[in-house]
């Protein structure tokens, strides 16, 4: 029986009500520096789990965390993917960190932010990350970079989109361990979990923070059929049972997770945080008005649960304030007595006294969320201004949660609610002012470090039209954008471009499998105050230019067209190198 069996034998037993495991007779490593295991899923929405009335879904592994836990049930994240992540990583609203997008170079934390990990390191945590990192594959917005000393991942922003290994499928894949490409054998949402249990193994005897942000139920939805098929047979279309068979293995995943901490005896000494990082994107819909990437309350308000058994944390209760994920950071910084990182103004708020159930002197609060999703910000773009009991949505719109947690009844025009209309209005006012001040800068990617050289840039990340799937790629999509980066030092750089990734190995004109021929006779590349072309031929994989640059903040772009059919496309990968 390997470790993965052993650990869910356990877990089955101790659920059957069989044996139920204990401490006694092991050490307990209860000390002034509790570990944190931070688990957050994709594209689960509130109501994606039994345990928040979903009557199809089996979940009893969160079920149980669910009861143990203090829940924050109105607890609010970005609509999206990578605004969540950034606004978890730093506790300061997503768009001052400069990510507001998922792709199109908007996706990228700016470097001068401090980040979880880093704060963490500092008061002498051990920092493991396993999964989805969506905030940049590139220094220095990698996960090690940002603060973790130990990291498995895959690219992009999902399985099998273009930062990604070329034809990952979430079974027997190629990540990254620690920025070197490796086979991993088994579904994704395991590895990640058992790379994360294995993290917490080798540091069981010091504080952690093991952070593992799962891909699933992200699309596309691949899942073994056995997680599937039981929700199929209920009746329950073939998508959603796809959908909800992510989450039931997630869920297995938990309860592995959570048997571990017991069996090491770091369960009482361990803040275990379980939550999602936007609205669901093809589950359950019930009570909130909206999806994922919606700026009604479905697109933002998702489950968060907080288990620390031996703390003063009573377990089995809700939270009901207003709470968002600004708040993880200031929180753990409290419960953690972790250094305050110098010069840092967090956007949210330590909610240590929520979560020991004490609402004294925890006035009325007034947060914001919006998704825009563009290259530039717009204001009041699909935006909700929050507070216990209002939310003005798009400027205009007014929804009492307090009588309307639906959001059906437009109550703005109301002449009793004039007033409140006006305060929310100014509040979200004086929020744009704020976070506003640096939208007009740009995240460089940074080309001839030492910490990452060569570089390979992808067109998830081009600004103005970005280009984020393998099949665009395997399509030819007339697409092109240009690359912000920041030359490292003076010296004599190499860009390579090319169609497609070097694992791949083909031609620029050719079609692969399930891929289409394109038609290219000239290779551009414009970067500074340097513009130069070369021919293509049939037969190369990549065209080589060979550039002198001097240090500098610029734009990279690149073209392969055609002057007989007159199709023009950028290059979607770019190897640069500093020789």
């Amino acid at each position: 029986m390997d470790r993965r069996e052993f650990l869910k034998s356990c877990a089955a037993v101790g659920a059957g009500g069989g044996v139920v495991l204990s401490n006694r007779g092991m050490k307990l490593n209860i000390g002034a520096k509790p570990n944190v295991v931070l688990v957050m899923t994709d594209d689960q929405g509130y109501f994606d789990l039994a345990c928040h009335g979903n009557p199809d879904i089996h979940t009893p592994n969160i079920d149980k965390l669910f009861s143990e836990s203090v829940r924050l049930t109105d607890f609010h994240v970005s609509p999206t993917c990578s605004p969540t992540r950034a606004a978890l990583m730093t506790g300061r609203y997503n768009n001052r960190t400069g990510v507001w997008h998922t792709i199109m170079g908007r996706s990228l934390i700016r470097k001068d932010e401090v980040t979880m990990a880093d704060v963490f390191a500092d008061s002498d945590y051990r920092t493991g990350f396993f999964g989805k990192w969506h905030l940049g594959d590139n220094y220095p917005f990698r996960p090690q970079d940002r603060g973790f000393d130990y990291v498995v991942m895959h690219g992009g922003g999902g399985v099998g989109q273009g930062p990604d290994y070329w034809g990952n499928t979430y079974f027997d894949d190629m990540y990254f361990r620690n920025g070197v490409e490796e086979r991993f054998a088994g579904y994704c949402t395991d590895i990640w979990f058992d790379e994360g249990m294995k993290f917490i193994e080798r540091n069981k005897d010091r504080p952690f923070f093991c952070y593992i942000p799962t891909n699933a139920p992200h699309g596309p939805l691949n899942v073994a059929e056995k997680y599937s098929q039981p929700y199929v047979d209920k009746g329950v279309s073939s998508n959603q049972a796809k959908f909800y068979g992510m989450i039931t293995n997630i869920d297995e995943n938990m309860g592995l997770l959570m048997t571990q901490l017991e069996q090491l005896g770091l369960e009482k000494n361990t803040i275990l945080v379980w939550m999602t990082d936007n609205g669901s994107s093809a589950g359950y819909k019930v009570i909130n008005r909206g999806g994922k990437g919606s700026q009604y309350d479905g697109g933002h308000r998702v489950p968060c649960f907080v288990r620390w058994p031996g703390a003063d944390m009573v377990g089995g209760r809700d939270v009901t304030k207003l709470t968002a994920h600004i708040d993880l950071l200031p929180t753990f910084i409290e419960l953690c007595n972790l250094k305050n990182p110098a010069g840092v103004a967090f956007d949210g708020a330590s909610i240590a006294q929520l979560l020991r159930g004490d609402e004294s002197g925890w006035g009325d609060r007034t947060l914001v969320v919006d998704s825009q999703r563009i290259e530039n910000p717009e204001k009041w773009r699909k935006s909700a201004v929050m507070t216990d009991r209002w939310r003005l949505v798009d400027q205009f719109e007014l929804y009492d949660m307090e009588n309307d947690i639906g959001q059906e009844n437009d109550v703005a025009g109301e002449p009793a609610n004039a007033a409140i209309v006006a305060q929310l209005q100014q509040s979200y006012n004086d929020w744009w002012d704020s976070i506003s001040e640096r939208f007009d800068e740009y995240c460089e990617i940074i080309i001839g470090s030492d910490e990452q050289n060569p570089t390979r840039l992808m067109s998830h990340d081009w600004h103005e039209e970005a280009l984020h799937s393998q099949s665009g790629v395997a399509s030819g999509s007339e697409r092109n954008g240009f690359w912000a980066v920041e030359i490292d030092r003076a010296g004599t750089y190499e860009f390579e471009l090319c169609r497609w990734p070097v694992e791949v190995n083909a031609p620029i004109t050719a079609a692969i499998p399930d891929g289409t021929a394109i038609a290219a006779d000239t290779a551009r590349l414009k970067i500074a105050n340097i513009d130069v072309n070369k021919p293509v031929t049939a037969s190369d994989v990549g065209i080589t230019f060979q550039v002198q640059l001097s240090p500098q903040k610029t734009t990279l772009q690149t073209w392969f067209t055609d002057s007989q059919s007159g199709q023009s496309r950028g290059a979607y990968y770019v190897y640069a190198r500093r020789v």
